[in-house]
């Protein structure tokens, strides 16, 4: 079954919308990134609406369009004070909660149209974004529709589709535009990758009806039905696509690597001063027996902050080496790769110096390759690298350039695996052993949806003497709270500790529009606080180069500037024993992981950390509600979980509700562990007997669109 080319040489989806509804509604529809047929069919309801029914105003939240039904309870049309011209202020409720509306105008005239329609008792459709005034939700110039206005009487007894929308697009115009493309729409051109079979086991109509149902629903029922069907689909793709993947790394033979007797590894145990936890150790065999074998190892490592990781990566590491190979470390910043190879060389010591004075036996040659070396410095690494005398190396993206060699590459280490993407780690650790890490903890259905390619292992005891961490919500508008913040921090200073200050961005230059708190602004501000004279105050964030960072942060170790202001440049793998503070600035502009990663900067020596969370948001939002959840646990696996719970559906796996780009639009990974779960092991029966897929092409066709960006979630929120 093929897709139909139009006489003006189009198929039917990727018909341009200009073509099919002319470019008045065409350039509206961009606005919501639809620019053909196919992405206004693939644009669907997030929910229904009935008549007589009004839509929650709970739900809504500062900053996003929203559309509610509503009933209108008072109106106020008066000339505005501070300045000259007319305001209508307009009250609507669902019956429990009330939102403002507020129209402006020069003259009363255009104002006076929008009070006659809106008499007190209307019952109307309202769309807009959200604002807040002096603490108050409201909706400025919202878009309207009278619910009384359908001139369908069959439509009236149907439920109303409510689609996602923007500024002057609200979401009875994107209905009436899909309503006017569907009836072109046939079956050939909505080519189903669901096996026939799969969908006769569950129940699920054929994708074409699925799709018309979910825009044009006879009732509640065919529409839950439709919107199941299509959760079954995105769970079965997505599925696929993974096991594929896994397939094809499991089909690469490749070196294996036994234990050995007498080797580095066993020295770099032999000269551990602790005791692995029974988890590392765990985990440790379980690496160990995989790569002993010709079949790639594809192991994803999760650990919350603190937990061990880097150890149990070493110890692999350290056993390819024994093997007569090498291994390489993947980390996404600078500031992480020096860090790790500082780890690396203080945990083997002697064992670090290969060809060097004062090297142990047996000894390998760690080095490190980034961006920021100079020409001599990379081409000497490139050198020790290519002839396989440096057993270790750590590096940046700089590892993935054509020119480096690993010859003997046997293991790669790829650290916060969401910052690259999947063919990133593929160019590296394409057909050997690999081991990804994370310090993002992640529930099991995210692990189903996210890393199904990878067998996961999960370190969840922290090693003895880890110190807790207090958090405080602080509203920014309090001055006496904000007084005592920058008390605390001397107080922190006075105690030989040392302060992190974060703020979301580097200077005011950035989003200018939006008054967030910078670095220099910030820096500068705080050295000319009373509370905090004497103290040196330092910067570190993006801009700098990796000298100017290295130097920041060993000032800021060494107390020369106990206080450093900073970016989130140091949200992961920096590790200062003496910093027990941590003030966030417009916390709320952070996601909970990536809150989580920077609080685990603090309590890493003998002493409890405290982090004060300094936050804007309004009381009784979402934003509100994430930062009681960050202040109410140091458990990183309960936060990954809160989190998931708190984001909306379609945000869940990094991409949203509206647009092309979303391939998860129906599958909840909160409610859809038993779909995931049956969709998992349907869909690698079929890649199992099917490897290329070339008995089911529609399947095929979809996996090969799969976003490969879909892991963006961890890093936000």
């Amino acid at each position: 079954m093929s897709t139909a080319v139009t006489s003006d040489g189009w198929t039917a989806l990727t018909r341009p919308l200009e073509r099919a509804l002319g470019k008045r509604t065409a350039n509206a529809l961009a606005k919501l990134d639809l620019h053909t047929v196919g992405d206004l069919i693939y644009h669907f309801p997030f929910r229904l609406a009935h008549r007589g029914e009004l839509m929650p105003i709970a739900a809504v939240r500062e900053g996003e369009p929203v559309t509610v039904i509503a009933r209108v309870i008072g109106t106020n049309l008066r000339p505005m004070n501070a300045r000259r011209g007319y305001i209508l202020q307009v009250r609507i409720t669902d019956g429990t909660y009330d939102l403002a509306l507020t129209f402006f105008g020069k003259s009363s005239r255009p104002l006076q149209y929008h009070e006659r329609r809106l008499q007190v008792g209307t019952v109307a459709t309202f769309s807009g974004t959200i604002s807040s005034y002096r603490g108050q939700l409201q909706l400025t110039h919202p878009e309207y529709e009278l619910v009384e206005d359908e001139p369908d009487l069959a439509r009236l007894e149907r439920p109303i589709p409510i689609y996602h929308a923007a500024e002057r697009v609200p979401s009875w115009q994107v209905e009436k535009a899909i309503t006017a493309v569907l009836p072109s729409i046939t079956p050939a051109d909505l080519l189903d990758p669901l096996p026939p079979e799969y969908r006769q086991q569950h129940g699920l109509p054929a994708r074409y009806d699925a799709v018309r149902t979910l825009h044009m629903p006879d009732d509640d029922a065919s529409w839950k039905q439709a919107t199941v069907r299509m959760a079954h689909e995105e769970a079965f793709v997505l599925q696929a696509n993974l096991a594929r993947r896994a397939a094809m790394a499991k089909d690469r033979a490749t070196a294996a690597f036994p234990l050995h007797a007498g080797g580095i590894l066993e020295a770099f145990d032999a000269r551990l001063p602790y005791r692995l936890t029974t988890g590392q150790r765990a985990v440790g065999e379980e690496i160990a027996a995989e790569l002993a074998t010709t079949t790639p190892m594809q192991r994803l490592l999760q650990g919350d902050v603190g937990s061990g990781k880097t150890v149990v990566a070493l110890r692999a590491m350290l056993q390819v080496v024994d093997g007569g190979g090498q291994a390489a470390l993947l980390a996404p910043t600078e500031v992480l790769a020096w860090q790790h190879l500082r780890t690396i060389e203080d945990l083997l010591g002697p064992l670090a110096l290969g060809g060097q004075l004062g090297a142990a036996e047996g000894a390998t040659r760690v080095e490190i390759l980034t961006g920021s070396l100079t020409v001599r410095q990379r081409r000497q690494a490139l050198a020790r690298i290519a002839s396989g005398e440096a057993g270790i190396v750590v590096g940046t993206h700089a590892l993935l350039s054509e020119d480096v060699q690993i010859p003997f590459l046997g293991l790669a280490v790829v650290d916060e695996q969401h910052r690259f993407g999947v063919d990133q780690r593929d160019r590296l650790a394409g057909g050997v052993h690999t081991l990804v890490m994370t310090a993002t903890p992640i529930p099991r259905t995210i692990a189903m949806s996210v890393f199904g390619d990878l067998d996961v292992s999960t370190l969840r005891e922290l090693p003895a003497g880890r110190k807790s961490v207090a958090t405080t919500v602080v509203p920014a508008s309090n001055e006496r709270w904000m007084a005592r913040v920058w008390e605390r921090a001397r107080e922190e200073v006075d105690g030989g500790g040392r302060v992190y200050v974060v703020c979301p961005r580097i200077d005011g230059e950035e989003n200018p529009d939006e008054d967030l708190a910078s670095v220099m602004d910030v820096a500068e501000e705080l050295r000319c606080r009373p509370v905090l004279n004497g103290i040196a105050i330092g910067v570190m964030h993006g801009r700098l180069s990796t000298e100017e960072k290295t130097a920041a942060m060993a000032e800021f170790a060494g107390g020369n500037t106990p206080i450093v202001v900073s970016t989130t440049v140091i949200e992961v793998g920096v590790d200062v024993p003496e910093a027990t503070l941590m003030v966030i600035l417009d916390v709320d502009r952070f996601g909970l992981s990536q809150l989580h990663q920077l609080r685990g900067r603090i309590g890493r020596g003998g002493k409890e950390g405290t982090c004060l969370a300094v936050s804007r948001a309004i009381a009784g939002t979402l934003a509100a509600e994430r930062l009681a959840v960050f202040a109410s646990t140091t458990d990183g696996f309960e936060l990954a979980d809160r989190d998931l719970q708190l984001r909306s559906e379609g945000d869940v796996l990094g991409t949203s509700q509206s647009g092309r780009a979303s391939h998860l639009r129906f599958l909840s990974v909160t409610r859809d562990a038993e779909l995931i779960a049956r969709a998992r092991d349907a869909a690698r029966a079929v890649v199992a007997n099917d490897p290329t897929l070339v008995d089911h092409p529609e399947l095929a066709a979809a996996v090969a669109e799969l976003d490969e960006g879909r892991a963006d979630y961890l890093e936000k929120g």
